[in-house]
């Protein structure tokens, strides 16, 4: 019997991530998508270390009431055999509410005045701001997962913070979750 309860609660657990709902924001459905790319399709190399190396567009649908803030996570889980980790790429915060999307080349700064003083992180190499996809050649195809998060609140949080400051600072704070996947792979 409890084996049949544990089944039953993974196939709502997945049934529910399937529709993009999660049981963490009640319900709360957004989506995320870029005019550069489709999800699950490859990222074009304008938006990567082999071209101009410059954040994607993104855009955004669907965000509860309440929201105060966005942030973006960008990480690549395939570098976990290759770094020893998951490499973040990208991590921006207090981008405001009001907003539904964000252009292409974000600044490389702490600040991002264009965002309403957005504030962004090191990434794993550690820099600030957007580095795109890299990976090594030969390690075949990487997923890229751009997250997106819709805050309560805006993040007393420095620029330079680290993806575990940023996400201890968003724990309890999220109202919904999307995520947008792109592909990379160097030959």
């Amino acid at each position: 019997m409890k084996r049949a309860s544990i089944g039953i609660a993974v196939l709502i657990a997945v049934s529910l991530g399937a529709i993009g709902e999660s049981p963490s924001t009640g319900g709360v459905t957004m989506k995320l998508i870029s005019p550069a790319f489709d999800h699950n399709q490859r990222i074009p190399s304008k938006y990567t270390a082999d071209g101009a190396d410059v954040s994607p567009p993104l855009k955004w649908e669907g965000a509860p009431q309440g929201v105060k803030s966005f942030a973006i996570i960008c990480d690549d889980p395939d570098a976990l055999p290759v770094a020893g980790r998951i490499w973040d790429h990208w991590l921006i915060w207090n981008i405001p509410g009001t907003l539904t999307e964000i252009p292409e080349n974000i600044p490389k700064t702490d600040v991002v005045p264009m965002l309403g003083q957005a504030r962004q992180g090191l990434n794993s190499w550690p820099r600030v701001g957007y580095n795109g996809p890299a990976p090594p050649r030969g390690s075949g195809v990487h997923h890229y997962r751009f997250k997106l998060f819709a805050l309560d609140t805006m993040l007393d949080l420095p620029a330079r913070a680290t993806r575990r400051q940023l996400e201890l600072a968003m724990r309890g704070h999220i109202l919904a979750e999307a995520e947008l996947v792109g592909t990379y792979e160097r030959r």
